[in-house]
C-alpha cells in the first residue's frame, strides 16, 4: 500500500514547483516534505521529482500525481453521498484540457458558474485535447472529437465560427488582385502553433489546392486579432472576436467569406461523472448559449 501523506507531498511539490511552497501548503517543514518524497522514491524504486526551478515530475512521478488527483476526486464524490464524512479542507482540483479560443471566449464563464473546485487548465488544440484524456492526464476536455474516448461520456457543445480576416492595408499590399495560388503563397499568414491547421484548411477550401504561405507564429487568441489589425498577416480569427472590427472597417473578411465551422464536444471521465455533474451542466449550458448551434 502507498502512504498517502507521501503521495500528497509529491503532488504538492509538483503543483507548487518547490519544496518550500509545498511545505507551506501542507503546514510542515521543507525537510519533512523532502523526507516523505525520499521515502516514496525508495518505496517505488525510481526518481519521482527533478529538482530545479521549478521542480517537475518524472514520468513515474507524474503517474503517481494523476493517481493522487483521481483519489481526491473519488473522495470528493463520496463526500457528496455520505454527509457523515468530514469535508475536505481544500477544494478539489480539476485538471481539464481546453483549446485556447474556447478559453478566450466562453469557457471561463462556465467555470465561474461552478463553485467548490480549483481548476488546472491544460491548453491544447481542439484536435489534440482528447489525447490528454486517453493518457489519463485530465478528467475532462473540450475537443473537436465527438466519439467518446474509452471510459468517457461525450456531450455536443456547438460550433466555433472562424473568418479569414486581414486589415484593409494588408489586403491592398499583398492581395490587390484578390486571393489566388500565387498571391497566397507570398502573403504572410498567422498561425497559432504547429498544431494549428485552420489556415491550411481554409486555403484548400478557397483555392482547391494546398498552399504553404510564409507564417508568423502567435500562440495567443488576442494576439491573432491584434496582429491582423496591425497588418502583420491574415488569419482565421473567431467571428465573435472580430465582427465589431469588420463592422468598423478595421478588418475585412477575405473571399470566400463564409465562416469555417469547428465543432466542439465536452468529454469527461465516467469514473468521476457524479462529481463533475454541476460543471458539465454549466459547460454545456454556457457553450450552447455562446456558440453557434450544431444541426439536429
Amino acid at each position: 500500500m502507498l502512504d498517502y501523506s507521501h503521495l500528497s507531498a509529491l503532488a504538492a511539490v509538483v503543483r507548487t514547483g518547490s519544496f518550500e511552497r509545498a511545505a507551506d501548503l501542507l503546514n510542515v517543514t521543507p525537510s519533512a516534505v523532502s523526507q516523505r518524497i525520499k521515502l516514496l522514491e525508495e518505496r517505488i524504486g525510481a526518481v519521482l521529482v527533478v529538482r530545479g526551478q521549478p521542480c517537475t515530475a518524472t514520468e513515474a512521478g507524474q503517474r503517481l500525481c494523476q493517481h493522487v488527483e483521481l483519489v481526491a476526486l473519488l473522495e470528493g464524490s463520496l463526500r457528496q453521498n455520505l454527509p457523515g464524512l468530514q469535508p475536505e479542507s481544500r477544494p478539489v482540483t480539476l485538471r481539464i484540457a481546453v483549446n485556447a479560443d474556447s478559453l478566450a471566449t466562453w469557457f471561463v464563464p462556465a467555470m465561474a458558474e461552478t463553485a467548490g473546485f480549483l481548476f488546472d487548465l491544460v491548453v491544447d488544440d481542439q484536435d489534440h485535447s482528447a489525447e490528454w484524456l486517453r493518457r489519463g492526464e485530465v478528467v475532462a476536455a473540450v475537443t473537436s472529437h465527438g466519439k467518446p474516448v474509452q471510459g468517457c461520456d461525450s456531450y455536443p457543445l456547438g460550433h466555433l465560427r472562424y473568418l479569414a480576416t486581414a486589415s484593409p492595408a494588408y489586403v491592398e499590399r499583398w492581395l490587390p488582385d484578390g486571393l489566388n495560388e500565387d498571391s497566397a503563397s507570398r502573403a504572410p499568414c498567422l498561425v497559432f502553433n504547429r498544431k494549428d491547421r485552420l489556415q491550411a484548411l481554409w486555403l484548400r477550401r478557397a483555392l482547391g489546392a494546398d498552399v504553404m504561405p510564409p507564417a508568423h507564429w502567435l500562440p495567443s487568441s488576442q494576439a491573432f486579432v491584434d496582429a491582423a489589425l496591425a497588418g502583420l498577416g491574415w488569419g482565421m480569427n473567431l467571428e465573435s472576436m472580430v465582427q465589431e472590427h469588420i463592422r468598423a472597417g478595421r478588418l475585412v473578411a477575405l473571399e470566400p467569406s463564409e465562416p469555417l465551422k469547428v465543432p466542439l464536444f465536452w468529454q469527461q471521465s465516467r469514473i468521476v461523472g457524479p462529481l463533475l455533474g454541476d460543471l458539465t451542466r454549466a459547460v454545456v449550458a454556457t457553450a450552447r448559449t455562446m456558440l453557434s448551434p450544431m444541426p439536429a
